[in-house]
């Protein structure tokens, strides 16, 4: 099986850094696994390395779409395994890294079978949550698939969308869509590992202090150049990412300046606390205490995982 590392972790944990010093230690290239990094001029709302770090060190999956295209988790699973092969077969390691845990979770576990996309009712759905909002569908979703509304947030409109999309398209909830689902035969093996924040106040911490950096450093210019396109809306999956949506919300006059920074930091951390949920319920991880120098066990941890696969060595 192809050795692969995968690196997760809430968002301000580090692992842009981790992974610069692991594929510095080991033949890796680094695919990202963010479903904000793959857009173009998105570049500070998303921390996305700087241009520097990517001529030392090109990451995959970063700026391969406009802004104004979607990108799913079925077309990550097909992009990543396609990487995952053409990297092993230039003889170095897949270094996944992000925090899109769906991504993770529909490259080790695959795709549900299930209906496509239904234009007339994505349109309709859409029309009722500008008229109700989105909480009111999520109550929607609560009445037809409650465990489905159990794993999604009300602040999440793409899943909520999807699930009321699939529901009514078929009369059948998502969640048992995906229970019939089967696992696909897995031609890799994963070494996962894990920054998890011992304190999560210094996580909240971080989190403000970026975003704070982010605003000092440009992000509004960023956002006022995208919000210049007449192409680019509200309902994209690009716009509603955590950041960019609350800075759209802003220059749309719906909200201050200080309710912007403030709201955008509150959405951070709550996108901090589904990645830690997603994380516990995740097996086989590899915990490696964020915010802290990573010790020496780690990179041997790492040399284990891919030598046990392999017949890699190296001279250190």
């Amino acid at each position: 099986m192809i050795p692969a590392v995968f690196l997760m972790g809430p968002t301000a944990s580090g692992k842009t850094d981790l992974a610069l010093k692991i594929a510095a230690e080991f033949p890796c290239e680094i695919v990202s696994v963010d479903s904000v990094m793959i857009y173009r001029d998105m570049d500070i709302g998303s921390a996305k390395p700087g241009k520097e770090v990517l001529r030392a060190c090109p990451h995959h999956l970063i700026d391969i779409l406009d802004p104004a295209e979607v990108y799913s988790a079925a077309n990550f699973r097909a992009d990543a395994l396609r990487l995952i092969r053409e990297i092993h077969g230039r003889g170095n390691v897949p270094l996944l890294t992000g925090g899109t845990m769906l991504y993770f979770s529909t490259l080790q576990r695959g795709l549900s079978v299930m209906p496509g996309a239904n234009a007339r009712i994505r349109q309709r759905i859409n029309r009722l949550a500008a008229q109700y909002g989105w909480e009111v569908m999520h109550a929607r979703l609560e009445q037809v698939d409650p465990q489905a509304a159990t794993n999604i947030h009300p602040n999440d409109p793409q899943r909520i969308q999807r699930a009321l999309e699939v529901y009514e398209a078929s009369g059948i909830p998502i969640s048992t869509w995906r229970a019939r689902s089967k696992s696909p035969v897995q031609e890799f093996r994963p070494l996962k590992l894990a920054l998890i924040p011992e304190d999560r106040s210094l996580l909240h911490q971080r989190i403000r202090h970026r975003f704070e950096a982010m605003l000092e450093n440009g992000f509004l210019d960023e956002v006022v150049a995208l919000w210049q396109r007449k192409e680019l809306h509200s309902d994209l999956p690009s716009i509603r990412s955590v950041g960019y949506r609350q800075a759209w919300q802003y220059l749309a006059g719906k909200c201050s300046y200080e309710a912007m920074r403030e709201t955008a930091i509150i959405a951070t951390r709550q996108l901090a606390k589904r990645q830690l949920t997603w994380l516990r319920s995740e097996s086989g991880l590899t915990r490696i205490p964020a915010g802290q120098e990573v010790a020496g066990h780690i990179f041997g941890t790492i040399h284990s995982h891919l030598e046990a696969l392999t017949c890699y060595t190296t001279d250190a």
